[in-house]
């Protein structure tokens, strides 16, 4: 298997490395306060243990990220039966998703920016998805320290699509302890609670008065071990947070601030919700990039998407694609220091 790795630089010293394989993002490299330059992203030194990438460490998510319920949905009264790869529950697009194909690729560049653009055909059967989908993922960093991810897609048969990149942070460096200690503010005032197999409910829950209530800056650490229910069933925190976001406009989303390094994560989305999730399930199996062994709540997640089993969920904005219409979609993370 051949495979590419492309690297996007900027004026500020930021480099972040891209793979065409899963469409992964392996590396950001940015500075701190002091100007020093760590990686922050989570990955792999290697093309082989990215083939078993359990954790999706850095890569594109597809055709539906996040699960969906007993592995099945309905369209236009037709039952589609999906792999389960998640118990009896479907995840992040089944036993071989978009995170496992090798995309086409197309180096680009600008005035003040570099990118790529990565293209995909998945075929009408694939992994039991209806329709022949055409993706396009763009993406760009400029020169104000902003990846910017821009997601489109066309289908010739109605199905269903749910777009997303699953990077892995921890602001101190990949490797270098655990994210409790990072502050962070998330612009939502709900959830969507989930059942004790992490699908969601269907019902909408205010985080007024729980663990969950980060609008706020607030340390991750802070109250992960609490008793409440949803913490409990998530193991921490591993929830899709509602964005206010009527017309699927660019608004801010979330804000990460580590402490000792003065960096900042912050993440922009015209996605409907953000799924945060806090590196439970990271055992310290997954050895990465230099040897540095990735333990529980090693790092974490903002995953921009529509809502977790939506096709099961008429309530939930739609993730149904039609012949003749294009999901659009935009998520920019930016890096800064203070």
């Amino acid at each position: 298997m051949r495979v590419k790795l492309f690297t996007l630089s900027n004026k500020s010293g930021t480099q972040i490395k891209i793979t065409d394989f899963g469409g992964t993002v392996v590396s950001i490299f940015t500075k701190d306060r002091d100007g020093n330059v760590d990686d922050i992203a989570l990955g792999y030194d290697s093309l082989e243990r990215y083939a078993d990438n359990a954790a999706y460490l850095g890569s594109l998510i597809g055709r539906f990220g996040n699960r969906i319920g007993n592995a099945r949905f309905t369209l236009d009264g037709v039952e589609y039966q999906l792999a389960k790869n998640n118990g009896e529950n479907h995840l992040h697009g089944g036993n071989v998703g978009f995170n496992s194909v090798i995309w086409d690729s197309e180096e680009l560049s600008g005035e003040g920016f570099s990118g790529l653009k990565l293209s995909y055909l998945s075929r009408d059967g694939e992994e039991n998805y209806p329709g022949n989908l055409r993706v396009d993922v763009v993406y760009t960093l400029n020169d104000a320290n902003e990846l910017r991810i821009e997601y489109s897609a066309e289908t010739d048969k109605k199905t269903i699509l749910n777009l997303t990149n699953h990077s892995y942070f921890n602001l101190k460096g990949a490797g270098n302890g655990d994210i409790l200690d990072h502050v962070m503010m998330l612009n939502s005032g709900r959830i969507t609670p989930v059942d004790d197999t992490l699908i969601t409910t269907g019902e909408y829950l205010d985080v007024e008065g729980t663990p969950l209530d980060f609008r706020t800056p607030t340390v991750i650490g802070g109250r992960i071990g609490s008793d409440h229910e949803q913490i409990v069933l998530g193991g921490g925190y591993d929830h899709n947070w509602v964005l206010d976001n009527p017309g699927g406009k660019l608004i801010t989303a979330a804000r990460v601030y580590e402490p000792s390094t003065g960096r900042i994560l912050e993440v922009d989305t015209t996605q409907p919700g953000i799924q945060f999730y806090s590196g439970n399930f990271l055992d310290g199996t997954a050895v990465g990039k230099g040897g540095a062994v990735y333990n529980k709540r090693y790092g974490f997640c903002l995953e921009t998407q529509h809502y977790p089993d939506s096709p099961n969920k008429p309530e939930f904005p739609t993730t149904e694609l039609a012949p003749g219409e294009t999901f659009s979609e935009t998520t920019i993370y930016r890096f800064l220091s203070e």
